[in-house]
């Protein structure tokens, strides 16, 4: 390589860390917009994460509060398909900004399945790409003031959790989902570390599908042994598997069902947390 091509690669490698830095900078901006901003995490899939974090959010919603979903399971973005707005495509407003989807007053949401011309097309991407269209959702979505921003994170402990812990410094924290069993605690044991390892403060943990099947109780332990608050519990409940599969909010359609009520205890707590209670 000549000494014209070394400057030239420097040049363009500077180029990108400025644009890098660029980009961050109007990320940070958008999010001194947003009061809350949560991370909702699982140890390993099949914990129900989604549905407690899109159950979570249209809880926020009913209550009043002005609320920001954002979809960033790249490989199984499901949030739509719960939500009822699988079919919904990206549009873009005037500013050049991409408008999210608002399937109820007061939550917006936004999912790379938005962006796939077809429903059923699987993304095949490294991490690199990944990290880019989180960047995006984050950048070139039109957010605007919110009082929550919620996070739904693909199962695992994957670098998608290192791309929003980069790109959203200030988060108030990470909630994480964990089923009743023992082998939860192995679970949560891994999430909470990586939250520690990327200087997260763990603000609590739901535990989903407590009852007779899984048995109750799995969360809780887990809280005691890491000193986090313990948050509460989701009864098991067929109807809630139904209304994801039908794109139904499940608190919305069963209000006065104990699955609900317990969505809403867990929201009051989330809140007495965050110092909103």
């Amino acid at each position: 390589m000549t000494d014209q091509e070394y400057i030239k690669k420097g040049d363009e490698m500077r180029q990108r860390i400025l644009q890098a830095k660029e980009i961050e900078k109007r990320i940070a901006e958008k999010m001194k917009k947003i009061k809350h901003k949560i991370m909702v995490l699982s140890g390993k899939g099949g914990v129900g994460k989604t549905t407690v974090a899109v159950n979570l959010a249209v809880t926020l919603a009913l209550k009043g509060y002005k609320v920001g979903l954002l979809d960033a399971d790249i490989h199984g973005p499901n949030v739509p398909k719960m939500l009822g707005v699988q079919h919904a495509k990206l549009e873009v407003n005037g500013k050049n900004m991409i408008v999210p989807v608002e399937p109820i007053p007061n939550l917006k949401v936004i999912s790379i399945q938005m962006a796939l011309p077809q429903d059923d097309l699987p993304v095949i991407w490294r991490g690199p790409l990944k990290h880019k269209a989180i960047q995006q959702l984050l950048d070139e979505v039109e957010w605007g003031d919110l009082e929550f921003f919620i996070v739904d994170m693909p199962p695992g402990t994957g670098d998608e959790s290192l791309s929003v812990s980069q790109l959203i410094p200030d988060l108030d924290g990470v909630l994480i989902v964990v089923t009743p069993q023992e082998v939860a605690l192995l679970d949560a044991t891994k999430a909470i570390n990586l939250a520690r390892q990327l200087q997260k403060k763990v603000i609590g943990i739901v535990e989903n599908m407590s009852g007779e099947i899984f048995g109750h109780g799995g969360g809780k332990k887990a809280s005691e042994k890491y000193n986090v608050p313990y948050i509460g519990s989701i009864p098991m409940d067929a109807k809630i598997v139904k209304c994801g599969d039908e794109g139904e909010p499940f608190v919305m359609k069963y209000p006065e069902s104990e699955a609900a009520k317990a969505f809403h205890e867990v929201v009051d707590n989330l809140l007495k947390v965050l110092g909103e209670k």
